[in-house]
């Protein structure tokens, strides 16, 4: 009788520690159900390049004013002059996230218009970068220019030598950034209102040029009036985008702005601020 009664002690006491043990192995799966919920988490998406952007009326050199703005040098009082190489601020808000500037120069043969607008674009998302939203906004604007069908030609790489020193850039007796009266009809397919420009000159992507760009070209109908050529050049280095307008009013009537001269003028600006942003 007493050996039997030392078998169920010893049951019992083996039965209250596998109870034990059944506990503490069930906290232990408890405490462990917490590193794999930190292990889902979702991973913040990185921050695009800039954190600042660049002031955009001392962004663009008295020389390459002087070839996309003529008439700047055609007036004569010093005071008004260097007001016109200033350019016009942009009315912002936050310098950091978004900057512009415009110049107006009327010349004596036309008048040249360039705006240069600079955008950081940040991404308020865990789950998006700064790039990708800026990347966003790009085809966005690439979208609403509704460019032919993708042509990357070889057209697209950097027009050879910088716009202070071609030979456009130089003073006409008309005062316009085209040259001589005669210089719409070369080529003239470049000015035909129909759109009906040399395929080199079509509006299209640029491979050079940033992460991504493109060129627009606008001709305006023309008839009793003078026609307005407008050049559009939009790249995005990393988060930040960068739109170039340049536009140009002829004073002559049926007369009609240069493209090529025009798209260079534009490219070559967009080069340099591409190179200002380091990129």
């Amino acid at each position: 009788m007493q050996r039997k009664a030392y078998v169920t002690g010893t049951a019992a006491l083996l039965a209250a520690l596998l109870a034990g043990c059944s506990g503490g192995s069930g906290g232990g799966a408890a405490d462990d159900a917490n590193p794999g919920d930190a292990g889902t988490a979702t991973v913040a998406a990185q921050p695009g390049r800039y954190r600042t952007l660049p002031e955009p009326c001392g962004a663009v050199s008295h020389g390459t004013l002087d070839a996309l703005l003529p008439g700047i040098r055609q007036i004569a009082d010093p005071d008004q002059r260097d007001k016109a190489y200033q350019g016009e601020a942009e009315l912002t808000y936050d310098t950091d996230r978004k900057v512009g500037c415009r110049w107006k120069v009327p010349s004596a043969g036309s008048t040249d218009r360039l705006s240069v607008d600079l955008e950081r674009v940040v991404s308020y998302d865990n789950t998006v970068s700064d790039d990708d939203q800026a990347r966003d906004l790009f085809e966005q604007k690439e979208s609403a220019a509704g460019l032919p069908a993708a042509s990357d030609s070889p057209s697209a790489s950097t027009p050879s030598g910088s716009s202070d020193a071609s030979p456009s850039a130089s003073p006409s007796p008309s005062g316009s950034a085209s040259g001589t009266p005669s210089a719409p009809s070369a080529p003239s397919a470049s000015d035909s209102p129909s759109g009906a420009m040399a395929p080199e000159l079509q509006p299209r992507t640029l491979s050079d040029l940033g992460d991504e760009a493109y060129l627009d070209d606008k001709l305006g109908s023309s008839g009793s009036t003078a026609a307005q050529r407008t050049v559009t050049v939009v790249f995005r280095t990393s988060n930040v985008v960068v739109t170039i307008q340049y536009e140009e009013q002829p004073m002559a009537a049926g007369a009609a702005p240069d493209s090529k001269e025009m798209q260079d003028r534009a490219r070559n600006l967009a080069a340099k601020l591409d190179d200002a942003l380091g990129s």
